[in-house]
């Protein structure tokens, strides 16, 4: 399970690009209950009883659509750019700091699916994770699970174990360092044809009445709600500009 330790390698923030700051700032707000906080210029914050959650900015790079982005924390942002580099990553923004804040860089491992980095300074990451409404998991849907593998370990340090699933095995990420409870992604066939991608999971309450909610906002329902045995009840949507995102109930 994800957790605001943040060891190096896990996953720490996740922010959406977006095409209409306002128009996402209500969408979510209505899907999540999130309130929005400007931060700065075309970037806020989505938070829930002042604790953050997420943020969104607006969609800065040529030819990108939007999209949600997982961050990655690292102890040295210019040093794992160097490790992606030689895993055959792409470097799509080299390190940079956000003053007061962090340093941050933006990669693409080598089956196309984007991710950043994060190197905190006084932003640690989010606040919140696991609760409803918060980050839950994130999936990384490539067509070689092998590779992938490959390429995060050389960059993260990452273990790997395989979860039986019945019909297949879940490859399950875990930071280098930390005890085995600190399962924080996992890895997916990328079936489809589709782009290779990374997804968020928010944890909700109640799954299929978020499902609902979603399409009554204008988003899509990507597929029908499903019950993971020993996982939970979980559905993939996109919010009304494309983005998308996985909803969970987890089993407790």
């Amino acid at each position: 399970m994800l957790t605001t330790q943040f060891l190096p390698g896990s996953p720490c923030w996740v922010d959406l690009g977006s095409s209409d700051l306002e128009a996402s700032a209500s969408f979510y707000s209505g899907l999540f209950g999130w309130r929005f906080e400007p931060a700065m210029e075309g970037y806020g914050l989505w938070q829930i009883g002042g604790d953050t959650v997420a943020a969104v900015g607006s969609v800065m790079e040529e030819g990108t659509g939007p999209a949600w982005m997982i961050y990655f924390q690292t102890l040295d942002c210019d040093e794992t750019v160097k490790a992606a580099e030689l895993a055959a990553g792409t470097v799509r923004s080299r390190p940079f700091d956000i003053e007061g804040q962090g340093r941050m860089a933006q990669l693409t491992d080598p089956a196309g699916a984007d991710f950043a980095l994060w190197q905190p300074g006084g932003t640690r990451g989010l606040d919140l994770v696991n609760a409803p409404g918060s980050l839950a998991w994130a999936e990384l849907y490539t067509p070689d699970l092998d590779d992938a593998r490959a390429f995060y370990r050389s960059v993260f340090g990452w273990r790997f174990t395989d979860m039986d699933m019945g019909d297949f095995t879940y490859p399950v990420a875990y930071p280098a360092d930390g005890d085995g409870e600190l399962s924080m992604a996992g890895l997916a066939r990328l079936e489809s044809g589709g782009p290779a991608h990374w997804g968020p999971y928010f944890e909700v309450p109640d799954c299929d009445t978020v499902v609902a909610m979603c399409q009554e906002l204008g988003g899509t329902a990507r597929g029908p709600v499903e019950t993971v045995p020993r996982v939970g009840r979980m559905a993939f949507l996109s919010d009304p500009h494309g983005a998308r995102f996985a909803v969970i109930t987890s089993t407790t």
